[in-house]
């Protein structure tokens, strides 16, 4: 067991005991120990999909596809640190993130022409990601209460060209009855104190 998953808290232990059951608790702990793979998506507002397999390919980066996202890669044998210094990652032709962070705006299924509310937005990935499903043709609202939070957001969004996002920094629960929105993404924070700069959520 690794030293992150050592340090998991006995009282913290006991609650997911409690919760879910000793079998279920072990996965858990045990999941501490799979090195998450290093995953992007491609931004196809700037580039094509087969660009960057090319781009890759040239730079002798191995790669897998994922099935269910013409745009996710996994990175076989490049960090994160070396994929964030390429030019594609810093000119936004492609969005560090996770797969399962990719998943809410896939399931939602975002459409063109659409008003589309975010309701916890930053730092920008799934944003940016419906901006891509619709290629900038829906209107896209993305609220966030945190300032920092928000710049990040905002940069993310430039970043990636997503021109059909506007920002607001509100709880989105309490928006004015003024608006109105065809679909709405939340994925919820899992914490109060989430790290300012992630960059796969």
């Amino acid at each position: 067991m690794n030293q992150e998953a050592t340090n998991i808290p006995e009282f913290l232990k006991e609650m997911l005991k409690k919760q879910y059951g000793e079998e279920i608790t072990k996965e858990i702990i045990e999941g501490y120990n799979v090195k998450r793979p290093v995953t992007f998506r491609v931004n196809t507002l700037k580039v094509a999909v087969i660009e960057i397999e090319n781009k890759l390919k040239e730079l002798g980066i191995e790669f897998e596809k994922v099935p269910w996202s013409k745009e996710a890669f996994i990175i076989k044998n490049s960090t994160e640190k070396e994929i964030e210094s390429l030019e594609m990652y810093k000119n936004g032709e492609i969005y560090l993130q996770s797969l399962s962070s990719m998943l809410p705006p896939i399931i939602l299924n975002p459409k063109e022409g659409y008003d589309i509310l975010d309701m916890a937005a930053a730092p920008g990935g799934k944003t940016t990601q419906l901006a891509v499903l619709t290629q900038n043709k829906a209107h896209i609202t993305a609220c966030e209460m945190n300032t920092i939070r928000l710049e990040r957001l905002k940069y993310n969004i430039e970043k990636q060209g997503a021109t059909s996002v506007y920002t607001m920094q509100t709880d989105s629960r309490r928006i004015d009855d003024f608006f109105s929105f065809d679909q709405i993404l939340l994925d919820a924070p899992c914490s109060r104190k989430r790290n300012t700069k992630h960059k796969r959520c």
